[in-house]
């Protein structure tokens, strides 16, 4: 079996990411190592092009990524050749510590938001109108600073990379938000495995080592109204789909046209995913 070779850009979120597919196979005995990428643009959050070229010259095997960020179509010549378990979907609001006020969520009147995405802009303001928002270019860590010191009243962002990251929250508090009623993104607290097409060694070694067919199942079905609807990841769409232990299936939609417009909302039940996406979607429309 030759090394593995995994592309990364050099943040911490995307560091980790890296690290722990190495790990993973690691514990299969299959030796990997890392190829670290510097990204001129700081809020890009798909793969750099040099990744994307890189493996389709053959100088890396592998690249990984959150699902949820990855278009529905991949570039020619590279595919999506498996998924990881999932970390917990949900989102969460961050709240200075002794600051959280008895009204929903916790949020004072006005409150200045920190929320990287339409459909958490969208989302929050059904709830809660009065809510502000405040952009900002940094990464998680200093995100948390920002808020300590006061820039912004609060942060929504995945509960899944304060998990990975292992962030100290000291002087913070956190409100996880129900997925059912404030829903994520298709595919959330996902990694994606890509590598070349043809790769058929690499592809072969994903699927039999770290690729996870019961979340496939469910996130399918998010990706795929994803899909209908576009493929655009930055559209305002919350989609979440679970599996329980009959066997049926539950999914609950949110769609916006904008992050200050109102958010339509789907709950559907089946037995199968057959045709459910399509149902979701016609719902939502």
């Amino acid at each position: 079996m030759k090394k593995i070779k995994i592309g990364a850009k050099n943040n911490p979120l995307a560091l980790w990411q890296a690290n722990y597919t190495k790990f993973c196979l690691a514990e299969k005995n299959v030796e990997a190592e890392l190829i670290i990428f510097e990204s001129a643009d700081k809020e890009d959050t798909h793969f750099s092009k040099e990744i994307e070229m890189a493996m389709l010259r053959g100088d890396l095997d592998l690249a990984v990524h959150n699902l949820c960020e990855l278009p529905t179509t991949q570039p020619e010549g590279l595919i999506i050749a498996g998924i990881s378990f999932r970390e917990d979907p949900a989102d969460c609001l961050l709240i200075r510590q002794g600051e959280a006020t008895s009204q929903l969520f916790g949020l004072k009147n006005g409150a200045v938001v920190y929320a990287s995405t339409t459909r958490r802009k969208s989302q929050l303001l059904g709830y809660r109108p009065d809510v502000q928002f405040k952009k900002s270019y940094s990464n998680v860590p200093t995100l948390l600073d920002q808020l300590r010191s006061g820039d912004f009243d609060a942060l929504v962002m995945a509960n899944a990379d304060l998990a990975r990251l292992r962030l100290e929250l000291d002087g913070i508090e956190k409100i996880k938000l129900n997925i059912r009623e404030f829903t994520t993104a298709p595919a959330q607290g996902v990694l994606a495995y890509l590598c070349c097409a043809d790769d058929i060694e690499t592809r072969r070694l994903v699927q039999r080592q770290l690729h996870e067919p019961n979340i496939s199942a469910v996130t399918n079905v998010e990706r795929k109204v994803l899909k209908i609807l576009g493929g655009n990841t930055n559209m305002s769409l919350g989609v979440f789909c679970e599996r329980d232990s009959s066997g049926n299936y539950h999914i609950w939609a949110a769609l916006a046209d904008d992050w200050n417009q109102p958010v339509r909302r789907v709950r559907l039940s089946q037995s199968t995913t057959l045709g459910l996406a399509e149902k979701v979607v016609t719902g939502l429309e």
